[in-house]
């Protein structure tokens, strides 16, 4: 069989990347190991509920809204009014309008120092060096343990790391000169209704996407990948391509080529910027509505919850009649590396019964633990791997190859459209 383009992987960058290939005319196959496509940014039932197994919510305005604008697909997100509240002291504030100045002031009266570090972050001078991490440079503005709980959990719940292990500077570009993930929406699906509507993309362009298959192998010819080998069901197939994309992250790249086609200074970055980062969430149910927020609710001094996600006052699709559906999300200490897991465990539960009246009569659907092979994030923003690899037609997608301080599904959209781009230069 053969193909213009392999794309390995049906996460969000393989999609993103698939999508766009078939869109430009390049017979592409997608070949997913899952039984359904989204990856980490999919969903699944449970006694009828729709809960997401990674991502909760995908971005508006942004990047991945123009990649389907682009495609002529259906995004299809409902927006909750306002996107976001703060709980800070007990009250759930809302910072549209005010922004910094209004979350600040709410929680010392040296905010005016922190909103000048800010300020000047937004020069190239005013950026630190790479080595301080966003807890550090916060220290130098103020010791208030509030607002150091609240950058944690900015930290957390853009970048799946908290703000003792994220690069300061990461973080300040972010919030200074990026879009700061400032609206977003939810799909009456779950997160896999704009990924399933990108599959059809591909379908209806002439390309395939196989499930419950996957990609053991690549084969290499003279320094460029002409095919791979795929277990489909019961048997391998051997497919022919121009080119791959790769969705799985850098590491579990490699070893479907072999460590012996690359130099060894590669395999080194390889080994040194394989960060996977860690979370954590409940997945609830409740006859009761447990939160205002109609979108997202953050929380300023926690143990480990960063972020409750409220679905069904927008979505009720995703949950049976009667019932309301959220995810409450943690980052655990460290978030890079080994950790107490039971602990974690508990310390995020003692934040939902805090928080959350009503939790200890609501109904726990799920407790995951992303790290590892399946993490949040492959790799701590600002350690990422370039998307292009030695081999001159193998690239990578993905939250392991992200652009700097960018992250989650927002960063893979944007790496599909970086590597798309260098396609089309090469192959025309």
């Amino acid at each position: 069989m053969e193909f213009d383009a392999l794309v390995i992987g049906a996460g969000a960058g393989g999609l993103f990347a698939a999508a766009r290939l078939s869109h430009l005319g390049y017979r592409t196959l997608v070949v997913e190991r899952l039984d359904r496509v989204g990856g980490r940014a999919s969903t699944y039932d449970i006694d009828g509920f729709k809960v997401n197994n990674g991502a909760l919510v995908l971005e508006l305005g942004g990047i991945v809204e123009e990649t389907f604008a682009e495609l002529g697909a259906e995004y299809g997100l409902r927006k909750p009014e306002p996107p976001i509240l703060y709980r800070v002291k007990g009250k759930d504030v809302d910072i549209t309008r005010g922004g910094w100045g209004v979350l600040l002031s709410q929680l010392t009266r040296s905010g005016a120092k922190v909103l000048q570090g800010l300020g000047s972050a937004r020069q190239d001078s005013g950026l630190p060096e790479e080595e301080i991490t966003t807890a550090e440079w916060l220290a130098k503005f103020t010791k208030n343990e509030d607002v150091h709980a609240v950058f944690r959990n900015m930290c957390c719940s853009v970048f799946a790391v908290g703000s003792e292990e994220l690069p300061a500077r990461v973080f300040l570009t972010y919030f200074t000169r990026k879009s700061a993930f400032k609206k977003f929406g939810m799909h009456p699906q779950g997160t896999i209704g704009p990924f399933l509507e990108l599959a059809r993309v591909v379908d209806r362009n002439g390309g395939e996407v196989w499930l419950d298959s996957e990609v053991t192998s690549l084969t290499v010819t003279d320094g460029q990948v002409t095919g791979a080998v795929v277990r489909r069901g019961e048997e391998e197939v051997t497919v022919r391509c121009k080119f791959a994309v790769s969705d799985v992250g850098p590491a579990a790249t490699v070893g479907l080529v072999g460590a012996e086609s690359f130099p060894a200074g590669y395999l080194e970055e390889v080994r040194r910027r394989d960060r996977p980062s860690s979370m954590i969430t409940v997945n609830v149910a409740s006859r009761e509505r447990l939160i205002k927020a109609p979108g997202l609710l953050l929380f300023g001094k926690t143990r480990r919850m960063c972020y409750i996600v409220n679905f069904t006052d927008l979505c009720p699709e995703m949950a049976p009649e009667g019932w309301h559906l959220y995810a409450a999300a943690g980052v655990p200490r460290p978030a890079v590396g080994a950790f107490d897991e039971e602990t974690e465990k508990a310390l995020l539960m003692e934040d939902l019964r805090e928080q959350v009246p009503g939790f200890d009569d609501a109904r726990i659907l799920s407790v995951a633990v992303m790290k590892d092979e399946w993490p949040p994030q492959r790799a701590v923003a600002g350690f990422d791997m370039p998307q292009t690899t030695p081999i001159p037609n193998l690239w990578n997608v993905g939250d392991g190859v992200k652009e700097y301080a960018n992250g989650g599904t927002t960063a893979c959209a944007e790496t599909a459209k970086l590597v798309v781009e260098r396609i089309t230069k090469q192959y025309g």
